[in-house]
């Protein structure tokens, strides 16, 4: 028998407003994503056809390696929140739950980190 309250019991068992910051990053990330690809992709159709070294010249100026970082960081960070809203919405096992989310997190990271570093490689003339 316990002489707590329902309130006191489920205290610290998570917040009901927790989603609402999950929500607003899903927003602002896609949001974000519509200028950036818009831009890349109008950047990338005026330079059909050029060779390596004019993509690469390109790149190395400030402002496209830039907008690209954040093209990266906006894409894999809004993908990574999708997906986790799928596992927590179909995956019922929680140690499956947990496990998936962690490797959704691990996976977005890498990825991301690894085109950055393609990126400033191009950039910075590697």
């Amino acid at each position: 028998m316990s002489y707590r309250t329902p309130l006191g019991r489920v205290r610290g068992l998570g917040s009901a407003k927790e989603g609402t910051a999950h929500w607003w990053a899903q927003r602002l990330t896609a949001i974000a994503l519509v200028p950036l690809i818009l831009w890349f992709v109008i950047s990338i159709l005026s330079m059909v056809g050029a060779d390596h070294a004019a993509v690469k010249a390109w790149m190395a100026q400030p402002l496209p390696a830039v907008l690209t970082v954040l093209l990266i960081v906006a894409t894999f960070h809004h993908a990574q929140l999708g997906l986790q809203v799928v596992v927590e919405d179909y995956v019922h096992n929680e140690a499956a739950k947990l496990t998936l989310i962690i490797a959704i997190k691990f996976a977005a990271v890498a990825l991301a980190a690894l085109a950055v570093f393609a990126v400033l490689k191009l950039a910075f003339g590697g």
